[in-house]
């Protein structure tokens, strides 16, 4: 499972509408290695003069390996960090997070990032198995 989801918002979603803050409240409690990833890139990123800011250590374990990847896999999840922090998001590999502010000042930076080229410029035989 990815997120525990408590029984007021799940109640919620089967009403209809979600309130965006109690979803957010939940990635943040379900997936905290993620939560935190994210968080410490936006800092980084606002304190380096916001061009790009991304992680390039794997995860401590496993599970925190998880939690990135339900996090940014989740169209849902993903689109909601974006919405929260006011970035955009972008994942390579099984720990490579990045984060770009919003407009066409990030968008060349972004397009580098998340191309074939960037991809295959970020393979090493210690990710072959993540």
């Amino acid at each position: 499972m990815s997120l525990d989801v408590s029984p007021a918002l799940l109640e919620q979603a089967e009403r209809g509408e979600v309130d965006e803050a109690m979803f957010i409240d939940c990635v943040r409690t379900s997936l905290p290695y993620a939560w935190e990833m994210v968080s410490s890139l936006v800092t980084q990123l606002k304190a380096d003069g916001g061009e790009i800011a991304d992680n390039q250590v794997p995860p401590p374990d496993e599970q925190a390996r998880g939690q990135l990847l339900r996090a940014l896999a989740s169209d849902a999840i993903r689109g909601s960090l974006e919405r929260h922090f006011g970035v955009r998001l972008a994942f390579q590999n099984c720990h490579r997070v990045a984060v770009f502010p919003f407009g066409p000042s990030a968008d060349d930076r972004l397009a580098r990032f998340t191309s074939i080229r960037g991809q295959l410029l970020n393979q090493s035989p210690q990710l072959r198995d993540c």
